[in-house]
């Protein structure tokens, strides 16, 4: 990001002089390491967006105001980010479509038993999180995707969560569209990922309109740039989309997903079996599914407030989010108000897993 700014700072896709060329060289390269990245078959299913936001409201915009009527059915699941449940709200209000959501269990995974009652010839699109920011539930996608597609709906898979920890083969996968940002994935913010199956470009209008994304215009009518272009408007985000190739590069280079998977479970374990003990705290989630693929641990400490456990543990030089983490509806079917959430990556270590659960059972007496 720093070479671009100081050598080849310019717009892409606007000039032909050397700065603007060799921009746009380096931005359309990260479109192609993106693509191969998550496993598309074309770097023209790659759309670079602002956020996981930005492409789920691209997505309900574009594709979902052409293509959902009156009557008929969204299914999202009761795990989801506000991020992915509010675009399809307002979607289903402004379209008088019917909204509907697959419920969680007391442990926090989903009720799969409801699934095909759910799912219908009504059902136009399935929006579902690869991996709940909350308490760490990994539906079973290749599942959902399968019988959503059988009943003739799209599949809208949010993979914010999950593009860290776990490679995605998008081809393999079968979803429609995916998702995620870049500062998941140890990149910058400001930039996130929409892919979109080649198929169905066609059938989503632009979002956004203005600079970039057009073939002509005249004072009356406009036409428009086929996908991806068309669904970029405006200067891009150019400094951070090369900032994600470079992370993308590093996780390529250093990062074995197999091996991570088993490091951070094991992070996970450990902390799970010793809060366990506690008996003050409720851990959050599917606690064996945790133990065996998880990379996170949420949890409640009776009698003390989850921001007050965050202050404390931030005081320590322990970084923990709380709160509700933006997934209120889960929240109040777990029952609970607020939760702290321990974060695992691959730079964490056992011994600071032993650090924060010393910490834990302090606060805790």
């Amino acid at each position: 990001m720093h070479a671009y700014h100081t050598t080849h700072h310019a717009t892409v896709h606007r000039s032909s002089h050397t700065l603007g060329e060799d921009a746009t060289a380096a931005y359309e390269a990260v479109r192609t390491k993106v693509a191969h990245f998550i496993g598309a078959r074309d770097s023209s299913e790659i759309i670079f967006t602002s956020s996981t936001t930005a492409g789920i409201n691209c997505i309900a915009s574009g594709w979902g105001t052409q293509q959902i009527k009156r009557g008929d059915e969204i299914l999202v699941t009761q795990l989801e980010h506000h991020a992915n449940l509010l675009p399809w709200q307002q979607l289903a209000t402004r379209t008088s479509a019917t909204l509907g959501w697959i419920p969680v269990k007391a442990d926090g995974t989903l009720d799969m038993s409801t699934i095909d009652r759910l799912l219908t010839k009504r059902t136009k699109l399935v929006a579902i999180t690869g991996c709940s920011n909350a308490i760490g539930t990994q539906p079973d996608l290749q599942t959902i995707i399968a019988k959503a597609h059988a009943v003739g709906a799209h599949v809208l898979v949010d993979a914010a969560q999950m593009v860290a920890h776990k490679k995605l083969h998008v081809a393999d996968l079968g979803a429609d569209f995916i998702v995620f940002s870049g500062h998941k994935i140890f990149g910058p913010t400001g930039v996130g990922v929409l892919y979109i199956r080649k198929e169905l470009h066609n059938t989503i209008a632009p979002c956004l309109f203005g600079g970039g994304m057009v073939h002509e215009v005249a004072m009356d009518k406009a036409t428009f740039l086929p996908t991806p272009q068309g669904l970029e408007a405006g200067t891009p985000p150019t400094a951070q989309v090369i900032g994600l190739g470079a992370a993308i590069d590093y996780v390529e280079k250093h990062i074995n997903f197999d091996l991570l998977k088993e490091h951070e479970a094991s992070l996970c374990a450990q902390l799970i079996d010793a809060l366990a003990t506690i008996p003050t705290v409720r851990i959050l989630g599917p606690i064996e599914q945790l133990k065996k693929s998880g990379h996170l641990v949420s949890f409640v400490i009776d009698g003390i407030h989850a921001h007050d456990v965050a202050a404390y543990l931030d005081a320590e030089g322990i970084c923990a989010r709380a709160g509700h983490h933006c997934v209120q509806p889960l929240a109040k079917a777990l029952g609970y108000d607020a939760s702290t959430r321990i974060s695992l990556s691959c730079y964490n270590t056992h011994d600071e897993v032993n650090r924060i659960i010393a910490l834990i059972k302090k606060i805790s007496r």
